[in-house]
């Protein structure tokens, strides 16, 4: 049997908590699928914009290469943008992933940190104009749920990033697994990544 592809989720100070937690809540619906780790700048608690605080297995210096990588957003994101010490070890942890994957401005960030070069992405509506100034060669989509290019995949705004895992579980594991995490949850998901309610309200489009 193959093993469970290791989830990396980076998590930072102001992050979003829903950013993180609506994908861990649908992936950890199929533990024998995917075990997940949370990557903090040390293994300690991080705390949220919300507030909560959220203890990190491991450090940004120590976190195992992962499968997957997931980047939330947040307004620690604003920060991070541009601080190079961390730009450089994300791109360097992320580079060798299978996918990488971020959940509304933490496309910013990976675009920042050169990892959506060549790549087309999106971003939160709210915050599209200062998520779309970073990175030299990102094809930036105003009007889109998600963004799927070859193996990254970027989401709009928050709650966007329980649509965006929905797909990736129905990619990688199969539609019905898919359609069952989400009912286990009682989550009913948008499934077509060009239908993006929150463009048009928001200028983006």
């Amino acid at each position: 049997m193959r093993s469970p592809r290791h989830v990396g989720i980076v998590l930072f100070e102001d992050f979003e908590l829903l950013d993180a937690f609506g994908p861990i809540e649908l992936l950890s619906r199929l533990p024998e699928e995917f075990t997940i780790s949370l990557v903090g700048p040390t293994a300690a608690p991080v705390r949220s914009r919300q507030g909560t605080l959220v203890v990190a297995d491991t450090s940004y210096t120590d976190a195992p290469a992962p499968d997957i990588v997931l980047v939330p957003g947040g307004q620690g994101t604003r920060i991070l943008a541009a601080d190079h010490e961390f730009l450089s070890w994300l791109s360097d942890w992320a580079r060798s992933a299978q996918i990488v994957t971020s959940v509304c401005t933490g496309s910013a960030l990976l675009a920042a940190s050169g990892l959506l070069e060549g790549y087309r992405a999106t971003s939160n509506k709210r915050a599209f104009e200062w998520a779309a100034q970073h990175g030299d060669d990102v094809s930036w989509q105003p009007q889109a749920r998600w963004v799927v290019d070859r193996n990254r995949w970027t989401s709009s705004g928050v709650a966007a990033g329980m649509d965006m895992t929905h797909a990736l579980i129905a990619d990688l594991v199969g539609t019905d697994a898919a359609t069952e995490a989400a009912a286990s949850i009682e989550y009913e998901p948008h499934t077509d990544p060009d239908v993006d309610p929150f463009a048009p309200p928001s200028g983006a489009a």
